[in-house]
């Protein structure tokens, strides 16, 4: 890029009579493009050409289009079509805005995109064919796109492939895999596209099977691959395969592939490998666009580095809602729920209207620090001042806001009216209520609600078991158990993730499979005995087995946050954050031992759990004991 903006300082000094602008224009925006610098490429296009024409436009639009900012792609094609001055748009255009329409699924606009490219005289162009049908597949309108195909009397390789896309995106992957089996001359892109027709389905096995029977690969099939795994919630497979990648000679991931990488490290809690590719990211000088931006900052707000995702936000040069709205819920996931309200009000000053989740972010932030009143406000602005119609997941929010707040008569009103059927999360949450509450009737009712919906919703058996139990009810609770094990219900089994010297460590409770287990379990020893001297008292009415006291405590003391914790202290410098993700909520006893581990070892303890992020430092928490 340096080379590139010396050439510009020389032509732009000492403009060449005899060439037109629009030539250099083009070559420079390509180079941009190139080297993921588009919005260079668009100052060149805004401030160097006074006039541009046919080919500069192409230009800018592709350069768009490759980076998937599809709503700049469609702004700029808008401004060409109403400029009088403007060239008449070509093949090339409506190629690259044919691609902007598939990517966000717009049929409307993409249905009037193909009035134009009909109006000038295109519609017979192959690319512009191949366009057409591969939009009419991404917005679900499968006839008309196998109509166009079927009318195409010149097919080329992009023009299977996109039938093969096409019929996996409809779920007809049998007739994809017989269209891929018969072609004569198979591409990259060929095997790219089945591998990502099977991720669309599910079909992980069989998109691996052909990417490894694959004559060679480039960055694409990498990508679809790791795309694959990531869009499947297989985390580790796509961070393992994405360093597989990184050990072939001559192959460089892209910002497709980072986007990808960072999603999985997001969920993982892969910060070192996040925080590695925000430095290759920096270290090419890879602009930080929009899906890239997005992905990065939230990635470090997953992993509970707000400042830093805050910190990547400030440097994006554009910013749409959903930019917005990771930063909103970063806060709000990490108890910062005042600033996540500043932030939701500079958002609005700045013209970009929020959606749907960014008021689950708001109403996230509320729940966490039990502010009701504020809650309900935000609730009722979706409707009445942006036209949001709420979701479940918003009933669901605030049902949780009010039962964590003991009113659960408001709360058990508010699922009896909504205008959607209440599913399994929405009574969960109001059960959380009951729980808290110890409203044993309501809580009854509530779980018999539950099992109606779906019968073999463990937490309501372990719920019950446990209200029994801490009632002193101990056959009923030990009924409860044998119920659900006749029922063939099996309890999600808690577990928790570490990432150590880049490696994502997985833990289930009372895990024996790592190889370091006995140091594992030696380092849990000293923690109890540790503990005991600090005042730790093991809550064992929390398990509901009838054993005797020693070996409920056992059964506390391995929970797999604190096999994690005790890993991480084993195998990280002093003084080392300890970073765990957990795909469960903390339990309480967990909690409390939590809090006095970080003051006994001296260490900052983040973690995650299934609803926000807890910061345990110095014997206290930054959800102050309220999650």
């Amino acid at each position: 890029m340096r080379h590139l903006y010396q050439i510009q300082a020389q032509v732009t000094t000492n403009p060449i009579p005899s060439m037109d602008p629009n030539l250099i224009a083009v070559k420079l925006i390509g180079v941009c493009a190139s080297r993921a610098s588009v919005r260079h490429g668009t100052l060149i296009f805004t401030h160097y050409l006074s006039s541009p024409n046919i080919f500069a436009y192409n230009a800018i639009l592709k350069a768009f289009a490759q980076h998937n900012d599809w709503l700049s792609t469609l702004r700029y094609f808008n401004a060409q079509l109403v400029l009088p001055s403007a060239p008449d748009p070509d093949e090339y255009t409506f190629t690259s805005v044919l691609k902007a329409c598939a990517g966000l699924a717009q049929e409307d606009e993409g249905r009037k995109v193909h009035c134009l490219v009909t109006k000038y005289g295109c519609h017979s162009n192959i690319f512009v064919r191949n366009s057409l049908v591969d939009l009419y597949f991404k917005v679900g309108c499968f006839e008309i796109a196998h109509n166009l195909f079927d009318e195409m009397t010149v097919r080329d390789v992009v023009s299977w492939n996109t039938l093969i896309f096409g019929l996996c995106l409809s779920g007809q992957v049998d007739k994809a895999q017989a269209v891929f089996d018969g072609m004569v001359e198979r591409s990259l892109v060929s095997w790219s596209t089945m591998i990502s027709g099977y991720a669309k389905v599910g079909d992980l096995k069989e998109a691996r099977r052909l990417f490894e029977e694959m004559p060679e690969r480039n960055v694409v099939s990498w990508n679809a691959m790791i795309a694959g795994y990531a869009q499947n919630e297989k985390y580790s497979d796509a961070v393992e395969l994405f360093r597989r990648m990184q050990q072939v000679k001559g192959l460089a991931p892209n910002d497709v592939t980072l986007v990808s990488v960072l999603s999985a490290c997001a969920h993982l809690g892969a910060l070192d490998l996040g925080k590695w590719i925000d430095r290759f990211i920096r270290r090419r000088g890879i602009e930080l666009g929009l899906f890239l931006g997005n992905a990065l900052a939230d990635m470090y707000a997953k992993c509970g580095c707000i400042e830093e995702a805050k910190g990547v936000f400030d440097k994006m040069h554009e910013r749409d809602v959903i930019s917005w709205s990771i930063i909103i819920t970063g806060l709000a996931m990490n108890g910062h729920a005042n600033e996540a309200f500043e932030c939701f009000d500079k958002m609005v000053e700045h013209g970009v209207r929020p959606n749907d989740i960014t008021f689950m972010g708001l109403l996230t932030a509320c729940t966490h620090v039990g502010l009701v009143e504020k809650g309900l406000k935000y609730f009722d602005t979706m409707d009445h001042t942006y036209g949001i119609i709420p979701k479940i997941e918003h009933y669901g929010c605030v049902v949780d806001l009010l039962s964590r707040a003991g009113r659960l008569d408001e709360a058990e009103k508010l699922i009896n009216s909504m205008p959607v059927e209440p599913n399994v999360i929405v009574w969960g949450a109001l059960l959380g209520g009951c729980r808290i509450y110890k409203d044993i009737e309501r809580g009854e009712r509530v779980v018999r609600r539950i099992l109606e919906l779906e019968s073999d919703h463990s937490g309501s058996y372990v719920y019950l078991a446990n209200m029994y139990a801490s009632l002193g009810r101990l056959d009923d609770a030990a009924k409860c158990r044998l119920r659900m094990r006749n029922n063939g219900v099996m309890k999600m089994p808690g577990c928790s993730w570490i990432e150590v010297d880049n490696v994502v460590y997985e833990f289930f409770m009372g895990d024996l499979s790592h190889p370091q287990s006995d140091k594992i379990f030696y380092m849990i020893r000293e923690l109890r005995w540790k503990m005991k001297l600090a005042g730790y008292k093991p809550k064992t009415d929390l398990v509901v087995h009838n054993i005797d006291e020693e070996e409920k405590e056992d059964a506390l003391s391995v929970h797999s946050e604190k096999l994690a914790i005790a890993f991480g202290l084993i195998s990280t410098p002093e003084g080392t954050t300890i970073r765990i993700v957990k795909n469960l909520r903390v339990c309480n006893d967990c909690h409390d031992a939590i809090k006095i581990i970080s003051k006994i070892v001296g260490r900052e303890i983040v973690v995650r759990d299934r609803s926000r992020f807890h910061h345990f430092r110095d014997g206290r928490c930054s959800c102050n004991d309220y999650w």
